[in-house]
């Protein structure tokens, strides 16, 4: 028996064959004189499992620039580094432009909003926060915090833990202090919940497909109603920490993130300059920081972690390098992070682990704001791009053994252990800085207190992602066992 929703599905398929069979004629008249990239065949390319690998799979048939159907229009996809780099630093106002999102306002959104002048007083404003307002005490925090991760978990030694869970409520706890200024378990928990919340309602099927056929939005839709609830929960949480900031807020003063972006909001209205802000520019960049700062660090943290584990000759390698610079855990020692470089493998190893397994493993979507060209194709205006990243890190061109998990590549000379896996250009990621920090300190604290062990039935975990669905490359659940490399100091009560 089919089911009636299946039917409605079929017909909406339908309509949508006939809707872009007429729309494609009519572009076709349009850029019959343009040399555009190849188009790849079939229209279900946005189904598959895997879907930045399959999208590699067509350049090695199309080369590294082709176009694909998305619902009623094309796309471009680009799978290399140089016809990214080409098109989002060398031509970067070009394409710097975000694709509109039928379902949510969200031109106050960094991440989603488009490219205007108040989008970059609004950009300028929110790294301004992070850089510059939280410069003297982000690394103390991010230390502090991970200090009490590695208590926490001492506490549970040798027990099998779910490791994402515990790096997702640490990277929750360290942006509700930054951000909030607050570090309240109750208040991290909520956030975290919320968080969850919205990523799952975000990759459900019912809201993906919104974005290769946005007519739907007018149908009954109880993913879509969903997401909007936990928008609601998500909004009333932010709007309540504006107000408790701005009834305590004195000036010249501030604690956290949304005090210096409440203030600088009001210095600018005072300069009355282009791109003016208000109070719903800061709360999205609230957003902002929560869902792309929570759950990609802590994903990025769960693979190096399942990586080690399938390679404990580089995890033996680490905790001597880290022996040698930091002594024992219990020691007190402190490697800033701008002296990261006495730690090349460490600093290897998470640009390695980057580069396989990027969080965001096809960026975000970009538009064409007026026809440009890449590589020499054609490109129209308001074109979408979509880089992927993911493929990009694996293009032999340029990287030996791209499959590889192997650190070393770089500790070559001149092998910059940056990737594409931030983005780049006007919209590489804001959170970079602090995401960077976090990796560093905490996989340097963990490895430094503990060894890295599979459960004792020996299970190691996937190193295959999760079927791609909405924005992030997740991982496979696991367990991992934390073995204290030594014994707990005499101040918590046991023998050394």
């Amino acid at each position: 028996m089919v089911l009636p929703g299946l039917w409605l599905l079929l017909l909406l398929l339908l309509l949508l064959l006939l809707v872009a069979g007429a729309r494609w004629l009519r572009g076709r008249r349009k850029v019959s004189n343009l040399r555009l990239p190849p188009l790849a065949p079939g229209f279900l390319h946005f189904l598959q499992p895997n879907l930045p690998i399959h999208l590699l799979g067509l350049s090695r048939k199309l080369g590294p620039i082709y176009r694909i159907r998305m619902g009623l229009q094309d796309v471009v996809v680009l799978n290399s580094n140089s016809a990214i780099k080409e098109a989002l630093i060398k031509k970067w106002a070009d394409f710097a432009g975000r694709p509109p999102i039928p379902y949510e306002k969200l031109e106050l959104d960094l991440s989603l909003g488009d490219y205007s002048s108040t989008w970059r007083t609004h950009k300028k404003l929110s790294r301004s926060a992070l850089m510059l307002g939280m410069r003297g005490s982000m690394e103390p925090l991010v230390e502090q915090l991970t200090q009490e991760f590695c208590e926490h978990m001492r506490a549970q030694a040798g027990t099998p833990v779910d490791i994402h869970k515990e790096f997702s409520l640490l990277t929750c706890g360290i942006i509700c202090c930054l951000t909030f200024g607050d570090k309240d378990v109750t208040l991290v928990h909520t956030v975290h919940s919320c968080v969850q919340d919205l990523m799952q309602a975000w990759s459900h099927w019912s809201v993906q497909i919104l974005d290769i056929m946005p007519f739907l939005r007018f149908l009954p839709n109880p993913g879509l109603w969903k997401l909007k609830r936990f928008q609601e929960h998500r909004d009333h949480i932010v709007r309540q920490q504006l107000k408790l900031h701005k009834d305590s807020l004195v000036a010249g003063q501030w604690n956290d993130m949304i005090d210096y972006m409440l203030q600088g909001m009001e210095q600018l209205r005072e300069d009355k300059g282009e791109g003016q802000l208000h109070e719903g520019h800061v709360h999205m960049s609230v957003v902002d920081l929560f869902i792309g700062g929570t759950e990609t660090t802590a994903t990025t943290l769960s693979w190096a972690v399942a990586f080690l584990l399938h390679h404990p000759e580089i995890q033996k390698r680490l905790q001597e390098e880290l022996d040698l610079k930091l002594g024992p855990s219990d020691s007190g020692s402190q490697i800033l992070y701008k002296n990261r470089a006495q730690l090349p493998l460490l600093t290897a190893t998470i640009a390695e682990v980057l580069r396989l397994r990027p969080a965001v493993p096809l960026a975000l979507p970009h538009r064409t704001t007026r026809a440009s060209s890449i590589s020499g194709y054609d490109v129209p205006k308001d074109t979408i791009i979509i880089p992927n990243i993911q493929g990009a890190n694996l293009d032999e061109t340029v990287w030996e053994l791209p499959s590889q998990f192997w650190p070393d590549r770089f500790l070559e000379p001149g092998r910059s252990p940056r990737s594409l896996s931030f983005g780049c250009g006007a919209r590489v990621c804001l959170g970079e800085p602090l995401a960077q920090l976090e990796l560093f300190v905490i996989l340097a604290r963990l490895l430094q207190a503990f060894t890295l062990l599979p459960p004792a039935d020996g299970a190691l975990p996937s190193l295959k992602p999760q079927s791609y669905a909405g924005v992030n490359l997740l991982i496979h659940p696991f367990r991992v066992r934390l073995q204290p490399r030594r014994p707990a100091p005499r101040d918590q009560g046991q023998s050394p």
